[in-house]
């Protein structure tokens, strides 16, 4: 007997993750605000991710449409080259690390993702891309900590690194107290496109 029934309902969005020594550079970086900043709604390590398209909450049976329809994307494309550089806030309640690298690729990419997002018929709000991998969030009555950690990732560059997977990725947020957990639906390699006629699986991470 499953005690654990699949949810009628999953928070999606379509994301890249950087590779665990980046996040280990960067987390580095940020022990002095770990330690300054407790107070912080700090996002785990593993949970750490770049959005590409976030899609809301959806019905469980869009998912397998959209397995199919975000295939194509990963597999038609060469691996970008990026790395986590500085920081910044949204006002002043979240603070995130910058993207740099093949951002012009990382664009072209979010479109593509996009349109085979639309392809399935998903409605989302379809926000400008603004490159950032979301750190951690302030409480309500904190208006100073946020910006004071931002300030001090500004000189903070990480290494380049290559994207390996595309990855759909369902949130349990609103599903409970506690942290949010975040798991992979499923993921695709770059450049995994086969010649005509074959046959190719996506590779889950």
């Amino acid at each position: 007997m499953n005690d654990h029934p699949e949810p009628s309902t999953l928070r999606v969005f379509v994301a890249l993750a950087p590779p665990d020594d980046a996040k280990d550079e960067l987390a580095r970086a940020l022990r002095p605000a770990y330690e300054t900043f407790p107070g912080l709604r700090w996002n785990r390590i593993e949970d750490w991710h770049i959005t590409l398209a976030f899609l809301g909450e959806l019905p469980a049976t869009a998912v397998p449409p959209l397995r199919a329809a975000l295939a194509a994307p990963a597999a038609s494309r060469p691996a970008l080259h990026l790395r986590l550089r500085g920081g910044g806030h949204f006002d002043e309640r979240l603070l995130w690390s910058g993207i740099d690298g093949d951002l012009e690729g990382l664009h072209a990419l979010a479109a593509d993702v996009r349109e085979a997002v639309d392809s399935c018929g998903i409605t989302f709000r379809d926000r400008p891309l603004r490159p950032h991998l979301t750190l951690a969030r302030s409480r309500r009555d904190d208006a100073t900590s946020v910006p004071l950690a931002a300030a001090g990732l500004t000189g903070f560059e990480g290494r380049r690194w290559p994207t390996e997977r595309l990855h759909l990725v369902g949130s349990n947020i609103g599903r409970g107290p506690g942290p949010i957990r975040y798991r992979d639906i499923e993921a695709w390699r770059f450049g995994s496109a086969v010649p005509s006629g074959g046959e190719g699986a996506p590779t889950a991470r």
